[in-house]
């Protein structure tokens, strides 16, 4: 074997994954609900030495925050008061141009951006991005100011007439040291509506993304996951039978594995961000994929 032949039992390529969890959770919350993906990279890949990172939402959530809620937050295995944390609030507001239509601004966003900006120079730089719900948005978001040429499109798009204002690039992500994402991977995942987030959009993210969409999700609409895969080149899509969670189940750990496989292996030989348009949204049957085991 020559020295420079890679082996299991030689020197570990890092592989850092940016964690982000989902609204009403917390870093270490979603890290005991992601054990079996961590497991499941582990032993896929093992000439990678796997660094999954845990942030926490810096948003305190009070009671009425929560939609439905009736009680404390608890655990669902320990029936404990549970701390709730989101990236940003949803306020609705009054259209600046049009009497009686509201507009959505997400408030504390840019809090949350900073957040995500500070596990990056601490922790990072990431290979990748995993987020679920509130977090799977916040995640496509963040792919999105990562990608060259992003800022320019933030600096030179003025507001449509009678529009709100365009959310403006987070100062927190101007002198990142952190280069583009080799992937994504969107559970229950949806599109920032209104005019304001349109440059996060605004040309189509290019990044590789995975989208996990439950089929028995009751808590983000079809339509806007489908928004979210609609603005990302090439994206891939896998529906579990499930509801709104990230499902631990073998078939759909695999297809998580067999597509962040699937993009390290493209950069090594060169072809990453090179996406296929025609493929855009392409439903992907977990018993076709490429799987690693």
């Amino acid at each position: 074997m020559s020295p420079s032949t890679k082996s299991s039992r030689g020197p570990k390529t890092s592989l850092k994954i940016l964690m982000l969890h989902g609204y009403t959770q917390s870093g270490p919350l979603f890290h005991s609900k992601t054990r079996a993906l961590h497991k499941a990279l582990t032993k896929a890949l093992p000439t990678h030495s796997i660094h999954l990172s845990y942030p926490t939402g810096p948003i305190h959530l009070n009671a009425s925050d929560i939609p439905g809620y009736n009680g404390p937050l608890t655990t669902e295995a320990e029936g404990d008061a549970e701390p709730a944390y989101g990236w940003w609030r949803r306020k609705d507001v009054p259209h600046p141009s049009k009497h009686g239509e509201s507009a959505i601004v997400y408030t504390g966003l840019h809090e949350g951006f900073a957040r995500i900006a500070n596990t990056i120079t601490q922790e990072g730089p990431f290979d990748g991005v995993i987020g679920f719900s509130q977090g799977a948005c916040a995640a496509a978001m963040v792919a999105s100011l990562l990608e060259p040429g992003r800022r320019d499109t933030f600096a030179s798009s003025p507001p449509e007439e009678d529009e709100p204002a365009l959310e403006p690039f987070p100062a927190s992500f101007i002198s990142l040291d952190q280069p583009p994402l080799k992937f994504a991977l969107i559970y229950s995942g949806f599109v920032a509506p209104g005019t304001r987030h349109v440059n996060f959009y605004t040309p189509c993210l290019k990044t590789p993304t995975l989208h996990f969409l439950g089929a028995l999700d009751g808590v983000v609409e079809e339509g806007r996951s489908q928004g979210l895969i609609d603005v990302c080149a090439g994206a891939k899509v896998v529906t579990h039978p499930g509801g709104h969670f990230l499902p631990s189940q073998r078939p759909w750990l695999d297809a998580a594995v067999g597509f962040i496989r699937e993009c390290l292996e493209q950069v090594t030989t060169g072809d990453a961000g090179e996406q296929d348009g025609g493929n855009k949204g392409k439903e992907e049957n977990v018993e076709d994929m490429d799987l690693p085991f």
